[in-house]
């Protein structure tokens, strides 16, 4: 068969993401020094603890006959081969990465990334959002990727802005109330 028309195996792991953590094409990987310490940490645990674990099992297994049946081999195999492929996803990213740190950003009231922003939303309710890198988003801690909707409509606002944030339950005037730039976890 034409190779045309196979799927072949592909090292790139990006499209096997959701589109919110999706890079946009040729763009860097933004990240806070927090968000890139733990990318870091994550491989690191997976290429000298996790990875030599799963080697050793799958090669005991191997050892122990036939391996068509063998339930070790075969999830040490598979498990291997998830291990193998975050590890790539990891190392291009961190490839890619431009750390940028909110404590050392000059002062200014516009909104950049890292940057910490309070703002009140239409029905009056203030929330403070953090944006932050793809990688790092984690709603419950309020930190939101820079390439989400909400953050687009505030990058390069100001403090005192108001913004119009075109969501999915409409469209919604928000208040800049305060943009400060300081350390994020």
């Amino acid at each position: 068969m034409n190779k045309a028309f196979t799927k072949e195996q592909d090292d790139d792991a990006e499209d096997d993401l959701p589109a919110e953590q999706r890079l946009p094409v040729s763009s860097k990987n933004y990240l806070t020094p927090g968000g890139w310490r733990r990318l870091k940490e994550e491989l690191y645990h997976l290429v000298h603890r996790e990875r030599p674990e799963i080697v050793q099992v799958v090669n005991w297994a191997a050892g122990n006959g036939d391996r068509s049946e063998n339930g070790d081999y075969i999830y040490g195999k598979r498990r291997l081969r998830e291990i193998d492929r975050r590890i790539r996803f990891l190392t291009k990213r961190l490839e890619i990465a431009e750390v940028v740190d909110p404590e050392t950003r000059p002062p200014t009231d516009q909104i950049f990334f890292s940057a910490t922003v309070l703002i009140a939303r239409g029905n009056g309710q203030e929330q403070l959002l953090r944006i932050v890198g793809v990688d790092e988003t984690d709603l419950s801690k309020n930190h939101i990727s820079w390439i989400s909707p909400i953050a687009r409509s505030l990058l390069k606002a100001r403090e005192g802005d108001t913004v119009l944030f075109r969501g999915p339950d409409g469209d919604e005037d928000i208040d800049i109330l305060e943009v400060r730039y300081e350390k994020i976890e």
